[in-house]
């Protein structure tokens, strides 16, 4: 892994941007510095994955059925959802449209391509499949936002202007194996998603007990789903942004598994003891 850059780093020629708006203040920060914060945004994304797991084993996230007037007032859940993720698909473009020839190889487009597939899914498609959510509280949509930003430039940045790949990447096993890892993710992600929307038919209210994919073996198909996601888009990065997200994902989404857990066998007597936290057969 290299901080801020992937392997082989300098094999890619850079193409001269514009020097007013936007894409000339890139230009003018692009180098070593920013690289350099890259590298320290990094290691700040997985000190707040740890730190937010570690309150998480005390503070339930006020999300969905731990939503609470306590966190601020309540946002509708769909509008809220949509532009709470909607910086995680607009900063990468727009850092891509202002990208010269590391934006523009192959393998850079199909990474950023990635990203942007699945933020285009959490921005503009999974909102519109929610059915009556729970409202967010206005404190949870200001951190998410804030989140989207700081990981959408830290990803967007690090992929069309840092990340030079060699000749042969493409067919190149760790991106192989990353890209199948982030397409069956994403697919166990979706999957989940659709089942526990449909727990309810219309009009029925409370909580069932989720069955079916990958809720046979864990509590959290959803959690499970995306985590292997990021975690192949880092194999198939290979930079430290892409792990340092990754591990950020693994930290938050655990905890939220384990609370997810012990809050179904809590509510069921009949909940399945063999089923796992998150991780099928293991934990």
């Amino acid at each position: 892994m290299n901080g801020g850059s992937g392997p082989y780093a300098g094999v890619c020629p850079r193409r001269e941007m514009g020097s007013g708006g936007a894409c000339g203040l890139l230009r003018r920060v692009s180098g070593p510095e920013e690289q350099r914060l890259l590298e320290l945004l990094s290691f700040g994304l997985v000190v707040l994955g740890a730190g937010s797991a570690l309150l998480l084993c005390f503070i339930p996230m006020p999300y969905g059925r731990y939503s609470s007037r306590r966190f601020g007032w309540l946002l509708p859940a769909r509008p809220a959802w949509m532009l709470q993720e909607l910086p995680s698909l607009l900063v990468p473009l727009g850092l891509a449209a202002c990208g010269g020839a590391v934006s523009a190889a192959w393998p850079n487009r199909l990474l950023l391509g990635c990203f942007v597939v699945h933020y285009t899914h959490r921005a503009l498609i999974f909102p519109l499949l929610i059915r009556e959510g729970k409202p967010t509280p206005l404190f949870t949509f200001v951190l998410a936002v804030l989140f989207c930003v700081y990981n959408g430039y830290l990803q967007g940045r690090s992929i069309s202007n840092y990340a030079e790949y060699p000749p042969g990447w493409l067919k190149d096993p760790c991106f192989i194996t990353g890209f199948i890892g982030w397409l069956i993710g994403m697919a166990i992600n979706i999957h989940s998603d659709h089942i526990l929307r449909n727990l309810r038919k219309p009009g029925e209210t409370g909580y069932k007990i989720p069955r079916g994919g990958m809720f046979e073996y864990v509590s959290g198909a959803n959690f499970f789903g995306e985590i292997l996601e990021w975690f192949g888009f880092a194999l198939a990065c290979c930079t430290a942004e892409s792990l340092a997200f990754a591990l950020c994902t693994l930290f938050i989404l655990g905890s939220r598994a384990k609370q997810h857990h012990q809050w179904y066998l809590e509510k069921f007597e009949d909940y399945p003891k063999c089923r796992k936290i998150l991780i099928p057969f293991i934990y």
